[in-house]
């Protein structure tokens, strides 16, 4: 048995656990699943212990593959801390920070930070990458982006997934609430009414994003308020989702942070009261938090995300 088992193989094990199947860890490892059966089998006879066992024609984790992992996310956050603190002391020199987020975050929020960094930090170079969530969290826990933008809901039980919050594996920093108006088109019957809330427009055609935050966030909202929505369309952009709304294809739930180009005969209106929300947040590997290049890009977020909510 080694003093000190090797990072790259445990980060292998936790691939193997987040994945479930070996050939699923080693399509995310651009591994071949031979390549990580050896990596597990000679961690395993490292620490002296069996990690797998058979479990019918698949494999699972043993206790002792579990006590690994809990240790090993201890150690995964110490190596970031070493980073940051040697971050620190060569602050100043060339450094790179990769960015991830979903759509509507890249325009409103990510690019006019990196803007911004462009100006105040002009060594520190930033690349940038559109995944949603959980993809992005696989990229960070494997250190192929530094930096991820997602969102909670916020009056959507259940929408945005898998929870993670409570991980410690990564650090959580607040950016911004991001509320969802309704767009309406003209002559739609709510146009001149005083209040407007979501469970008004139980009986109307709905028309979602395709997949991922939004499209789960609106679901969840239309269920929260008591019905179960109608949808006819799933559009992925948003500009073309207005122009559905326009040709009175249905009405749609849209994103503050979005800010789609302005349509003639399109109204977007502000919900009176309970108008469903979302929490925008970033996450970084837990311990990488105080690297200046890190506390960097979250300070230009924070900047750039009270301008888009101001605005």
């Amino acid at each position: 048995m080694t003093d000190y088992p090797d990072l790259r193989k445990l980060r292998v094990l936790r691939e193997l656990s987040e994945r479930g199947t070996v050939s699923a860890a080693a399509q995310a490892l651009h591994l071949t699943p031979q390549a990580v059966s050896q990596q597990i089998s000679a961690l395993g006879r490292e620490l002296g212990v069996a990690l797998t066992e058979p479990s019918g024609r698949r494999l699972r984790l043993t206790g002792a593959a579990r006590i690994v992992l809990r240790h090993a996310d201890a150690v995964f956050t110490q190596v970031e801390q070493m980073r940051a603190e040697l971050a620190a002391h060569r602050s100043g020199d060339h450094a790179e920070v990769a960015v991830a987020g979903f759509s509507t975050t890249l325009s409103a929020l990510i690019l006019p930070a990196v803007a911004r960094l462009r100006e105040t930090r002009p060594l520190l170079r930033t690349s940038l990458a559109e995944v949603d969530p959980p993809d992005s969290f696989s990229l960070l826990q494997r250190g192929e982006t530094d930096v991820v933008i997602s969102a909670d809901t916020t009056r959507a039980p259940g929408a945005a997934g898998e929870d993670r919050r409570t991980d410690g594996r990564f650090h959580r920093i607040a950016l911004c609430d991001d509320p969802f108006d309704i767009a309406l088109p003209a002559g739609h019957r709510l146009l001149g009414s005083e209040r407007l809330l979501l469970a008004d427009l139980a009986d109307e055609t709905w028309i979602f994003a395709t997949t991922g935050l939004c499209h789960d966030i609106g679901v969840a909202a239309c269920t929260a308020a008591g019905f179960t929505p109608q949808a006819s369309h799933a559009i992925g952009d948003w500009d073309a989702t207005l122009a559905a709304v326009r040709l009175g294809l249905g009405v749609a739930l849209v994103p503050r942070l979005a800010k789609p180009v302005p349509r003639p005969e399109v109204t977007i209106r502000a919900f009176s009261e309970r108008a469903p929300s979302r929490t925008v947040f970033a996450a970084v590997r837990e311990g990488s938090q105080t690297s200046p290049e890190i506390a960097a890009v979250l300070d230009a977020l924070r900047t750039a995300a009270r301008a888009a909510v101001a605005g």
